[in-house]
């Protein structure tokens, strides 16, 4: 990892593909428009949540040490955080959900370290430092909840998805990266958009990695708690988006208690969300994310997880009853009487135990890929795992004996056996054979000339699931992330760098304001709407009436000439008294 990166030990116990994903914060390319954004939403946040929200939210926020006068730096909230036993890293907008999930189950807070734009100062569809660090950040600190997230991560990133998960992710991506953009045209934005709106839209039936999307979204996100009559907030995206965090709590929005249903619940990012679910207390949400772990492959393997994991078109992971762990892309599975009996994967391979990559097992052993028979002998009462050394000896599974296993579905193994690998329970895992050929009828799937063959042993995949066994011995494959794009300053952006400077010298003479508050006037861009907020903050705070007056007309005027700042300047006012 970088040296200009935070760290602390529990950063450092990542796997390395997930360092892959987190980048330096850069905070000296923080704007003052940037500082003034964050200071207004943290401002309303606690001025509006304490009587909506949560208790954990506003203790949270002490426990995380997250400011209100300024966008927080990674390396002082890992300090704090560390104490409560997680961490923080910086990332570039969305993440893969499994690696998202991921760092969850490592107890590591991914945190998108741009910010919104001032045009989307009450809600952005872009993970952003608000929406991550005001929301997320301070809930973790409540001890049930904090588990409840990493075990959500640990289950969720073993989730499968498929063809249909990646594509809505990569336009949900896409539509993000270009919406918080100043330079993209509208036209860009809707196209992205109606791309979005149309595979949300789509029926599809939803794979486990969309099911556990919905429980996130339904509670990390936008989760409701206590009596479904008079509910609190704990979701991020409620909590850092102060329109809709007091809209929810309205009639209109319907209120569900939170059950397993929540799965099946699709969403649209794009939009206020219709209904919403309400959790009693933090340990009910482990109680409904044990439930859908029951369904998973990750506990039920079989023929369903092995064709999940082939529709997923991902590298994924199977475990067979001796506790044999393959990792790779799973292309093809014969099957019998609705068992599989003959796993295929493409490319590079690993076999594993107990998520630690076998000595002489790994990539370089299986490069192009293995193959191996799954369950019994044919007329024999014993899985091959489960026999004696005498029972093997007999079957020629023995070193410097020629085997020919013919296996209950019609696969037929034949060679000379090498030796064999068991694991701690002595039960064997592999055989290693040479001038071996393995044979499906008339298909040959295995033939002596392609060197030593590795024989998996387990009479059934007892689990399926997303991602590799061992990480840290696979091929590191590099995030796929769109540019970032150069961010030129936001205009007005010296005004309101002047005001900051004032505001942490904390003096102003009515004069400067006044001054402030002229050229704002004279360049009556939309932007300025928040410096004269705090022109009119300040000169109210300091006995300036005159400039608090002018102030005050001038953002009715704006409300009138830009109706969009309406909602954004009347909260605003909220705060002075006005």
């Amino acid at each position: 990892m970088q040296n200009n990166l935070p760290s602390n030990p529990i950063i450092d116990r990542l796997p390395k593909y997930l360092h892959a994903y987190i980048h330096p914060q850069h905070y000296e390319q923080y704007s003052a428009v940037d500082q003034a954004v964050w200071r207004y939403v943290m401002r309303l946040n606690r001025h509006v949540l304490p009587k909506i929200a949560h208790s954990s939210y506003l203790e949270g926020l002490e426990k995380t040490g997250i400011e209100t006068g300024q966008i927080p730096n990674m390396y002082g909230m890992n300090r704090i955080l560390k104490d409560i036993g997680w961490a923080a890293v910086a990332v570039h907008g969305f993440i893969p959900p499994q690696a998202f999930m991921a760092f969850q189950a490592y107890q590591v807070l991914v945190i998108a370290s741009d910010i919104r734009t001032l045009e989307h100062i009450g809600y952005t569809p872009a993970p952003d430092i608000l929406h991550e660090g005001a929301g997320h950040a301070p809930i973790i600190a409540n001890a049930e909840y904090a588990e409840y997230l990493r075990r959500f991560g640990e289950i969720g990133s073993k989730a499968i998805g498929n063809s249909y998960d990646k594509a809505l992710y990569t336009a949900v991506r896409r539509l993000s990266d270009i919406k918080e953009n100043p330079a993209t045209p509208l036209s860009k934005i809707k196209e992205a958009e109606a791309v979005v709106i149309e595979l949300q839209q789509r029926e599809t039936t939803p794979s486990e990695l969309a099911q556990i999307r919905n429980l996130h979204w339904w509670t990390v996100e936008y989760g409701l708690i206590g009596a479904v009559e008079n509910p609190k907030i704990y979701g991020a995206g409620l909590l850092s988006s102060i329109s809709e965090s007091q809209s929810c709590l309205g009639k209109q929005v319907k209120k569900i208690p939170y059950t397993l249903a929540a799965a099946q619940q699709g969403f649209d990012i794009t939009q206020p969300q219709p209904q919403l679910y309400v959790t009693p207390d933090f340990a009910h949400l482990s109680m409904v994310l044990e439930e859908f772990a029951q369904t998973m492959a990750l506990r039920n393997g079989g023929l369903e997880g092995l064709h999940q994991l082939i529709a997923s078109e991902e590298n994924g992971t199977i475990e067979l009853s001796t506790g044999l762990q393959v990792s790779g892309l799973f292309t093809q599975c014969i099957e019998d009487k609705g068992k599989p009996i003959y796993v295929q994967t493409q490319g590079p391979t690993a076999l594993a135990y107990r998520n630690r990559e076998l000595i002489g097992q790994g990539v370089a052993q299986h490069p192009d890929g293995f193959g191996s028979p799954i369950g019994k002998l044919k007329h024999s009462n014993l899985a091959i795992e489960d026999m004696t050394p005498h029972d093997l000896r007999i079957h020629g599974i023995y070193e410097g004996k020629r085997a020919q296993l013919q296996f209950e579905g019609g696969i037929c193994v034949e060679g000379e056996v090498v030796t064999g690998t068991r694991n701690v329970q002595g039960k064997i895992m592999v055989v290693k054979f040479k001038n071996c050929k393995v044979t499906h009828g008339d298909k040959v799937l295995f033939h002596p000339d392609w060197g030593v063959y590795d024989m998996a042993v387990g009479k059934e995949v007892v689990a399926a699931f997303s991602g590799v066994a061992d990480p840290n011995r696979f091929p590191l494959v590099s995030p796929t992330e769109a540019k970032q794009p150069e961010k030129p300053l936001p205009p007005l952006n010296e005004v309101y760098a002047a005001i900051r400077q004032l505001r942490s010298q904390n003096q102003a003479k009515e004069e400067q304001l006044a001054s402030f508050l002229e050229l704002l006037q004279t360049d009556s861009k939309a932007d300025g709407w928040l410096a004269v907020l705090e022109i009119c903050e300040w000169a109210a705070l300091s006995g300036y009436d005159q400039v608090a007056k002018n102030s005050l007309d001038y953002l009715q005027q704006l409300k009138e000439k830009h109706p969009e700042l309406q909602v954004p300047i009347d909260d605003g006012l909220l705060l002075l008294d006005v």
